[in-house]
């Protein structure tokens, strides 16, 4: 942005006014008084800034006050880590270098006296560093990609202690660049960096760096310094790009020139490989040959290929003069017609090639290519076709023109229609802003014709971003144009006037039908689109007096009057009756797909511009209009479920990733308009207010909110399993649910407020549904939501709660609640609490003069109980509830060094059993976790001993743990609880982690408890099954058989003899078929696979002897399980 403000850009009326102030005051008074503005009043940053850039290009002094000035700001900013003066100097420095080098020097040689040297400002001190990175840190998502490169190829010198703030800077501004699609090794050598502008692309600004080098050699005599840094520092754009760009192959001078004596320094210092040194001087020599053969007549090939393109120009130049002689029409279908053979010949193209029948055509809009050959050829009747209808235009309108058009489109509909809608792709989607009125004219009067020739036409496959299923040509246009820039707006503009104004006059003695099928229905909504966006007049409803004439004429000359043209179509009658049509009238849903697609920073309208027109679309068009004409029928709910559909469709498809006009990802990780989440926000109040008014005086909303009802309906839509692309799927659905839910009020989750008579609202029930169906499993990490969903609720619960009589008993009662209808709320209050803390006590304080409410202070004693058992002093009593006080000690000691863990482990034996048990399966969480995630905030050495150690705390004070392995939603002691709280991934990998932890198992434990044995084999064919299939949903006792945990065996019942013995399963030397073909009793092996990268193979070959023998005696006896 600054670079708009720089002197060249600024209005000449300002620079003007500045000039003349300048001729008042010195330059030392005009830094004096622009220090003093800004140290003591608000600013208009533009007019500081382009005063700035004029200050420094009229005064040559100025420069040197401004540097001291600047060390001024920084010195201070570092002294006392003032945010403002720093963000002042950088904004100065910034501005005063784009005016070049004569006035003030780049920002890369500023950033480096800065910061590259012991002496920069942030060397004094610790603080100093992270002051610095903090600020750069910040600007990160906002930088430009040329300020990014200065830091991170001049990085500020950072002493060797500190040096991961300096890399965690650099790895950021990396990803930034990944991002913006930039890339760090492929800058050029001799790139100004000081320039906010665009970026190079690499083979553009390699040829520059070959030029500038060779420039310096001629003057030094010597390889550039910069050339020899990059052959080693930077070999992948030295080799990739540099070396390919200086040896290009040429026929070589026979004095040798700098650029051949440039090449034999670098060869000789070794800096060219000699395969490629090889292949140059083969090339070289090659081309050398090429003048000698012509001339001896060789190239007869070329010249075979030259004569027939020759004949099709001429062909062609023919049928151009036929167009404006009256007498010449006749023999109009001839030219044609020799035309046709002509561009076979060109093409290769046999006669027998045209009765071929093309299927469908594969194109690629992304990157459509086409064969040298093809290109020529296709240019040369695209070309054509375009001048023919301007001078056709010239003489009569479109319908008293003759068939020309019609036979001429014909030629392009055989053999050659893949080429031509290729270059269409590459003119229409890639280059389309750049094209002038001649052309547009031209090839929307083509894509008219093409329509018109659809029955006849393949289908057209694209890919993505477009559907997967083949496109009829005419919806093909619709694909090739975007609506996302001001470019691409104006040119959608131009192209679809065009379209239908030629449309409307070519055929204007036909029926409607025969007009809307030359076009594609979305071709005509974008239209309406960008009328409605673009022109304040189509927002006004039309009169009868309204209704215009229309004319092709103004549009073919050259002054192409576009604004008029598309007014003129907009009223015109026949226009305003094929919108009646229900297939081609812009739509509520339609409207939300286009604009969600518009690139905000670089659209036609301003911020408030752009604002207004959502206002108006919404809720003077749209909302009021009815369902049958694509309106809300005034339903306000109605319209917040189709945008919120919108959003989630347009987020999930591949066109938020289309963007060549490469944008920002702003919104959950996609591409799309940001203000229509802020529409989303002001419907949802809007909606919560009529909600309010409806509700009598003192009671709860008893409706539920609709977006919950959205998101069942879509998750119902999706693929369920535990397939890694169903998993993902579903995972990226939820976070846009979470993203959504985020932006809007926190009455959302709980609503408004809570009364007696119903306490527990049903928008609470839905989140809570939500929570423990969906977000466990996809939204949480070891045991905890995010913060920022986890600190939105509780946002909700005391707003709504602060509205009831007696808030502290409102809050206590829910988070009592939130203990056996969804405890992941409180688990993740307990991970969060140090930030979520503050937030609420200043909430509750400022309605409320009492303490916090007796269920939040649970939270604060859960957290200082695990504080203090893991800190050297006497451990606090752990309070009540005991589940909570575990959650919160096992999250305190994820965040402990192991070393500094294993002394206070030893006060488990003082805890009560209640707690060890829960501390237990919440640590056998944490050792899977630490499997599962690769950045787990607990490694597995120290997972593996935090869960030995309670182990073996259990098995000597001969506390019972066997039923964490056996959980059910009917056991209300520890089930319900646990497995609300667990996602169903680590449940499911529940027989791993009892095989992991074998090796601590005491050998009198299978004696002492005969639950053990039962847990053993059921946790064994469990491993068994994740190992063999990867699913444990088909493993469980047999029928009318379950596992008793107290040591009382069930009622006998029969046992298939033939079942093998268990020390034979678990005997390696068995052959892996032979295993799974033996009897299980009824349980069924399914076919081979894998759980993730979990090594569960290790687990079930290491049975230790002990457990085997007692297994193998176990599953013979009269009465076994299995």
């Amino acid at each position: 942005m600054q670079r708009e403000w720089s002197f060249a850009r600024t209005h000449p009326l300002l620079t003007s006014l500045y000039r003349r102030l300048f001729v008042m005051l010195s330059a030392e008074e005009l830094v004096g008084h622009l220090q003093e503005v800004l140290e003591t009043q608000e600013v208009h940053w533009q007019r500081v800034l382009s005063f700035v850039s004029a200050l420094v290009v009229c005064f040559p002094e100025a420069q040197q006050l401004l540097e001291d000035w600047v060390a001024r700001l920084m010195a201070q900013a570092f002294e006392s880590c003032q945010l403002d003066s720093m963000v002042t100097a950088f904004l100065v420095v910034r501005q005063a270098a784009l005016e070049g080098p004569s006035a003030f020097l780049s920002y890369a040689d500023w950033f480096k006296a800065s910061f590259g040297s012991t002496r920069g400002y942030h060397g004094c001190s610790k603080k100093a560093l992270v002051f610095l990175f903090t600020f750069l840190s910040e600007l990160v998502p906002f930088e430009s990609p040329r300020y990014l490169q200065v830091h991170i190829l001049h990085p500020p010198l950072v002493p060797g202690k500190y040096r991961s703030l300096l890399t965690d800077y650099i790895s950021l501004a990396k990803t930034r660049l990944a991002d913006l699609k930039v890339s760090i090794e492929n800058m050029g050598l001799y790139e100004d960096l000081s320039s906010a502008g665009d970026i190079t692309e690499p083979h553009s600004q390699a040829l520059q760096d070959v030029e500038k080098a060779i420039m310096v050699f001629e003057h030094t005599g010597n390889i550039p310094v910069t050339v020899m840094e990059a052959s080693i520092f930077r070999r992948p754009y030295y080799v990739s790009h540099f070396l390919p760009a200086l040896l290009t192959p040429r026929v070589l001078p026979k004095v040798p020139d700098s650029r051949v004596a440039f090449i034999e320094s670098l060869k000789r210092a070794d800096k060219i490989p000699p395969s490629l040194y090889s292949t140059y001087c083969q090339a070289c020599s090659a081309a050398e040959e090429k003048p000698e053969d012509a001339a001896l007549g060789v190239r007869a090939e070329p010249n075979s290929a030259e004569e027939p393109l020759g004949q099709l120009t001429a062909a062609l130049g023919e049928l151009r003069a036929s167009m404006t002689d009256p007498s010449q029409r006749d023999v109009i279908s001839a030219q044609v017609a020799v035309i046709s053979e002509r561009l076979r010949a060109v093409l290769g193209h046999n006669e027998d090639d045209s009765s071929v029948e093309i299927s469908k055509i594969q194109l690629s809009i992304n990157t459509p290519r086409l064969e040298p050959r093809e290109h020529m050829a296709v240019d040369l009747l695209l070309t054509s076709f375009c001048q023919n209808l301007m001078a056709a235009s010239s003489v009569a309108p479109p319908e008293r023109q003759g068939p020309w058009a019609a036979l001429f489109v014909r030629t392009m509909c055989g053999r050659v229609l893949p080429a031509v809608l290729t270059r269409l792709c590459q003119l229409l989607r890639h280059q389309g802003p750049s094209l002038s009125a001649p052309h547009v004219l031209g090839l929307a009067a083509l894509a008219v014709h093409l329509g018109e020739s659809r029955s006849a036409l393949p289908e057209v496959d694209v890919g993505p971003p477009a559907p997967g299923a083949g496109l009829p040509v005419p919806a093909l246009f619709d694909s090739l144009l975007t609506c996302r820039t001001r470019d691409s707006l104006f040119f959608c503009l131009k192209f679809c006037t065009a379209a239908i104004s030629y449309s409307l006059c070519k055929f204007s003695s036909q029926s409607r039908d025969t007009l809307c099928s030359c076009l594609s229905p979305g071709l005509i909504k974008k239209f309406q689109f960008l009328m409605f966006r673009l022109f304040s007049e189509a927002r006004q409803p039309l009169s009868e007096e309204d209704v215009a004439s229309l004319s092709w004429r103004p549009l073919h000359l050259p002054s192409a009057d576009w604004q008029r043209a598309a007014l003129s179509l907009w009223t015109h009658r026949t226009f305003r009756e094929v919108l009646k049509e229900e297939d081609v009238h812009l739509t509520y849903q339609d409207w939300l797909h286009l604009e969600l697609e518009i690139q905000p920073e670089a659209d036609a309208l301003s911020d408030t511009e752009r604002q207004d027109f959502h206002q108006w679309a919404i809720h003077e068009h749209f909302l009021p209009e009815s369902s049958a004409s694509g309106g809300c029928d005034g339903d306000l709910q109605a319209a917040c479920t189709i945008l919120v559909n919108a959003l989630m469709d347009f987020h999930q498809s591949s066109r938020s990733y289309d963007h060549s006009e490469n944008s920002d990802l702003v919104f959950g990780g996609r591409t799309g308009n940001e203000d229509i989440i802020s529409r989303l926000q002001e419907m949802v109040a809007d909606l919560e207010l009529q909600q309010d008014l409806i509700v009598p005086l003192g009671h709860t909303p008893s409706q539920e909110h609709f977006l919950f009802e959205i998101f069942r309906r879509r998750l119902q839509a999706l693929t369920s399993g535990w397939s890694v692309a169903a998993s993902l799927q579903r995972q990226r659905e939820l976070l846009m649910y979470k993203r959504i839910l985020l932006r809007l009020p926190s009455s959302v989750l709980c609503g408004s407020s809570f009364q007696a008579e119903q306490p527990i609202t049903a928008r609470c029930e839905q989140f809570f549904h939500l929570v423990n169906s969906e977000m466990r499993n996809f939204c949480s990490h070891g045991g905890a939501l995010t913060q920022d969903i986890t600190a939105h609720f509780f946002r909700g619960l005391l707003n709504a709660c602060l509205r009831s009589r007696d808030p502290s008993l409102m809050v206590d009662f829910i988070l009592a609640k939130c203990q056996t209808k969804c405890p992941l709320i409180l688990t993740s209050a307990l991970v969060w609490w140090p930030s979520l803390e503050p937030v609420l006590l200043c909430r509750w304080r400022r309605h409320c003069q009492s303490p916090l409410p007796r269920e939040l202070q649970k939270l604060q004693e859960g957290r200082q109980f695990a504080s203090d058992f893991l800190s050297p002093e006497a451990a606090s009593p752990a309070p009540n509830p005991d589940w909570l006080s575990a959650a919160a000690l096992h999250f305190a000691i994820q965040q402990v060094r192991e070393e500094n863990i294993r002394k206070q482990l030893k006060k488990l034996d003082c805890e009560r059993e209640e707690l060890l048990v829960f501390l237990f399966f919440f640590s056998l969480m944490g050792l899977l976790s630490s499997h599962l995630t690769s950045n787990s905030t607990t490694d597995l050495p120290k997972a593996f001993h935090v869960c030995a150690a309670i182990l073996e705390c259990l098995e000597k004070r001969k506390i019972s743990w066997l039923a964490l392995f056996q959980l059910t939603e009917s056991d209300l002691r520890l089930g319900r609880l646990l497995l609300r709280v667990a996602p169903d991934q680590h449940t499911r990998l529940l027989p791993f982690a009892f095989y992991s932890l074998l090796s601590y198992f005491h050998e009198d434990a299978a004696i002492r408890e005969e639950a053990f044995l039962h847990v053993a084999v059921d946790m064994y064919l469990k491993l068994v099954q994740l190992f063999v299939a990867g699913d444990t949903s088909t493993v469980s006792p047999p029928a009318g058989r379950s596992l008793e945990l107290k040591g009382q065996a069930g009622q006998p019942r029969g046992t298939d003899n033939k079942s093998s013995s268990f020390s034979a399963a678990v005997n390696t030397s068995v052959p892996e078929k032979e295993l799974l073909t033996r009897g299980r009793g009824n349980v069924k092996m399914p076919t081979l696979g894998h759980v993730g990268d979990m090594r569960i193979d290790s687990c079930l070959g290491h049975v230790p002897a002990w457990l085997a023998i007692q297994l193998d005696y176990f599953c013979q006896s009269p009465s076994p399980v299995v």
